[in-house]
């Protein structure tokens, strides 16, 4: 067995890292504005990491 390191340097990098370096273009959140982890052709509310757990402890159950 060969030991490669075959990390992926781009993971935990925010989208607009990803984009400057020549990744897809991204869709903006809906609420703020900022950069998604979607890209520009997805379908529907696009929101970004922030706006989307802000939105899921919204609609948790509280009970």
């Amino acid at each position: 067995m060969d030991d490669v390191d075959e990390r992926d340097d781009s993971y935990g990098e925010t989208p607009a890292a990803t984009e400057a370096r020549g990744g897809p273009p991204y869709a903006a959140c809906v609420l703020c504005r900022e950069p998604t982890e979607y890209p520009e052709s997805t379908k529907g509310i696009t929101l970004c990491p922030v706006c989307e757990w802000r939105e899921a402890e919204r609609t948790a159950c509280s009970g």
